[in-house]
């Protein structure tokens, strides 16, 4: 066992919305940031971020899976529905479409060479890319029905999750457009004063 999670990230990253989590939850932990090229820790064979080191001393991966696991680590902080509450099925739905149609594509979009035949392409790429999250979000938005937050009236980490995805490309404006119902939802989380300073020092 060790003494306090280890978040290896970066800002504006996947590693944000763990880091707001931890915060929340009042654990101990320290973020070592890692860029795009850097070396990882061993056992990411991916090459990429977020990756925690648990206090087991075990190594995880996937930013939903992590939310998820602090998440129902901590039952009594209301980060997440409990196996058997009403809302859980929605919470590991939703959790998982914004890990797939969402953060899935940032792969290709943080480099569209990966993808791209021609210079010509990229442009293309990264056009294309961003009317999918547009969509995929507006169907979200269709579909759930928040309260006060995404899943009723405690804030879950399903809540951080999109407030921090929702920054990235088309980036807020077009989320705000396509998303009205949610945006509400995240223009309270932004609001939430216990993460002025985080969000501030590692998404602004």
């Amino acid at each position: 066992m060790v003494a306090e999670y280890v978040v290896y990230g970066r800002k504006r990253s996947g590693s944000v919305p763990i880091e707001a989590a931890m915060h929340l939850l009042g654990v101990r932990y320290r973020v070592v940031e890692r860029g795009p090229c850097e070396d990882h820790p061993a056992g990411s064979a991916m090459g990429q971020v977020p990756v925690v080191r648990l206090l087991s001393g075990e190594l995880m991966t996937e930013s939903a899976a992590i939310l998820i696991h602090l998440a129902d680590s901590h039952p009594g902080s209301k980060l997440g529905p409990a196996v058997d509450d009403p809302r859980r099925p929605a919470f590991l739905r939703w959790m998982l479409f914004v890990a797939t149609q969402i953060y899935g594509l940032v792969w290709v979009r943080d480099d569209p060479a990966r993808l791209a035949a021609e210079e010509a392409h990229k442009p293309v790429i990264l056009e294309r890319t961003s009317a999918r999250r547009a969509f995929c979000w507006s169907v979200m938005d269709a579909e759930i029905i928040p309260g006060r937050y995404l899943l009723g009236d405690d804030l879950t980490v399903l809540d951080l999750y999109v407030a921090v995805t929702s920054t990235w490309g088309p980036g807020r404006a077009r989320f705000y457009e396509v998303a009205p119902r949610m945006s509400e939802v995240v223009r309270r989380v932004d609001a939430d004063r216990r993460l002025t300073t985080l969000w501030r020092e590692r998404l602004l």
